[in-house]
């Protein structure tokens, strides 16, 4: 079966600019969220300066993401986080509310990374997943 790939951009997410939502791949079916930030489905920064408060954000996009996909958390078996000034108290906060979502384990295969910012000065958190979708 040759490979497709299904770009969808769901309606409860802020409209894209030059990327989409989410990517379902039917080689092996695999779904891609592109990274998702701290915006409402208008495209409205939540929890300016509030590092739980977008954590919060940012997972709930991810669900809304994997349900337009048909699939859910305990399917995701990888994640990249990119947190602004990252520190161990930070990635504490970022667990408290990841964990809410992917339970206590097994966890998915995970990279935290530090950056100096994000692609607007009010986000401190962008996280992208991949997960199986068969």
């Amino acid at each position: 079966m040759p490979m497709k790939i299904d770009r969808i951009n769901p309606a409860a997410l802020a409209p894209p600019g030059r990327y989409c939502h989410v990517a379902v791949v039917t080689a092996g079916r695999q779904v891609h969220i592109s990274g998702q930030i701290a915006l409402d489905a208008m495209g409205q920064v939540v929890g300016e300066g509030d590092l739980s408060a977008q954590a919060e954000q940012v997972f709930a996009n991810l669900a809304a993401g994997l349900a337009a996909a048909g699939a859910d958390f305990s399917k995701v078996f990888k994640t990249v986080s990119y947190v602004v000034g990252l520190t161990p108290e930070k990635a504490a906060a970022i667990h408290k509310v990841r964990v809410k979502y992917l339970g206590e384990g097994p966890y998915p295969a995970s990279t935290m990374v530090g950056v100096t910012a994000l692609v607007d000065p009010r986000l401190l958190l962008e996280i992208e997943l991949i997960a199986a979708l068969d």
